[in-house]
């Protein structure tokens, strides 16, 4: 089959490579009709997740058409049209009992890597690094899925391939940072980053309530898309001073509630970017948090702090006397997915939510590289690349 591989930093190939096949009894193999390039495809891309090894087939944003089922997999059969999340999750451990699937205790069979760099290792997760399990990712013609009846959700007649494929990670994602905002009537929601998850984040914080949503980001195709398709006032950080500006809006109180949708690469301009980029490039520090430092210190008096931008290693300059002095909350996590796709498919199915509005670009798998090129350099305003056959 063709697959999407990486081939070093900066390095993709679309290569044939052996067809999976079942390894376990709850495995089931699924040919991928539409898949995706997500904004945490290009921390692996640019070589900023450890444990990478050439040849690894990324992609955790698929779906498709099961072909075939182990014999202990008893929800799924032949035929179905399924969207798999990307956490692997067995269903049956202490955290997805918990319905803490990104969580699970039993998906990742290198979870000793993790806890090395981690302390204690999250699930197993498609495409994404040996330490989160070495799983072959979905940007291929067919992928196989372990404990399948946990994971993949039966899709119905009469949705598109698009309506539906982000249920898979960033419209849940998207949802489950607004979701930790506890927003209530009157919010004023601040999102750093317009992206594809930023997005669903500020259109989430709308379905949950809030009155307001401000989006931070310094892209002026990627802004104009949060003011047109997500309602959201726009700040441009090039522009303008995001704090006092964010005072102004608010009455000098600032957010009740931010959302970090940005994550280890985090832009800005002046001294504190070139600090972070030097202490990364001399390995002395892994990940740039300038939007989640930022959310901090801009966050209201016991406000809340939700991050759903990917980190992966350490940071510095934490502001942790804001944080604890303010009575600011701080809640984070990988996304639980199954814990929210077929609420979320409720909401597609009546018309609350169309995800398809953040695709600008199609192409098929065979210009995937093109494709991670075109989003990284957010050329021909690209804001989300979905791969076909």
């Amino acid at each position: 089959m063709r697959a999407n591989c990486w081939m070093g930093k900066n390095k993709l190939e679309v290569q044939q490579v052996p067809d999976p096949k079942i390894l376990n009894q709850q495995d089931a193999i699924v040919r991928i009709t539409s898949t995706a390039i997500c904004g945490s495809d290009l921390h692996l891309y640019g070589g900023f997740v450890p444990t990478m090894e050439s040849g690894d087939i990324l992609g955790h944003e698929f779906m498709g058409e099961v072909v075939e089922i182990g014999s202990k997999v008893k929800n799924l059969k032949k035929g179905d049209r399924v969207v798999v999340p990307f956490p692997i999750a067995c269903g049956a451990c202490f955290f997805c009992q918990k319905k803490m699937f990104s969580l699970c205790e039993n998906s990742n069979p290198n979870a000793n890597v993790a806890e090395a760099l981690m302390g204690h290792s999250p699930a197993g997760v498609f495409g994404y690094s040996h330490m989160l399990g070495g799983f072959a990712g979905g940007q291929a013609e067919y992928a196989r899925v372990p404990f399948a009846d946990v994971g993949p959700l039966k899709i119905p007649e009469g949705l598109s391939d698009e309506q539906v494929l982000f249920l898979s990670d960033i419209f849940p994602t998207g949802y489950m940072g607004a979701e930790m905002c506890d927003i209530e009537p009157g919010d004023t929601i601040a999102v750093w980053g317009a992206g594809p998850v930023g997005l669903f984040a500020m259109k989430s914080a709308y379905l949950l309530g809030a009155e307001r949503v401000i989006a931070i980001d310094r892209v002026p195709y990627r802004l104009r898309m949060a003011q047109e398709k997500a309602g959201a006032i726009p700040i441009n950080y090039e522009e303008t001073s995001v704090l006092e500006t964010l005072k102004d809006i608010t009455g000098g109180r600032g957010p009740d509630k931010c959302i970090d949708a940005v994550g280890l690469e985090s832009h800005t301009h002046g001294l504190v970017y070139a600090y972070d980029r030097a202490k990364q490039a001399l390995m002395l520090e892994s990940d740039r948090p300038i939007a989640l430092r930022e959310a901090i210190v801009a966050c209201r008096n016991g406000g809340t702090v939700s991050v759903i931008g990917v980190y992966g290693g350490l940071i510095d300059k934490f502001p942790m006397g804001s944080l604890m002095n303010r009575s600011i909350t701080l809640k984070t996590g990988q996304c639980h997915v199954q814990r929210y796709m077929q609420p979320l498919l409720g909401r597609i199915q009546k018309g609350e939510i169309d995800p398809s509005f953040v695709i600008t670009h199609r192409m098929n798998l065979d210009q995937a590289p093109e494709g991670y090129a075109m989003f990284r350099d957010k050329q021909d305003e690209c804001e989300k690349v979905v791969l076909r056959m």
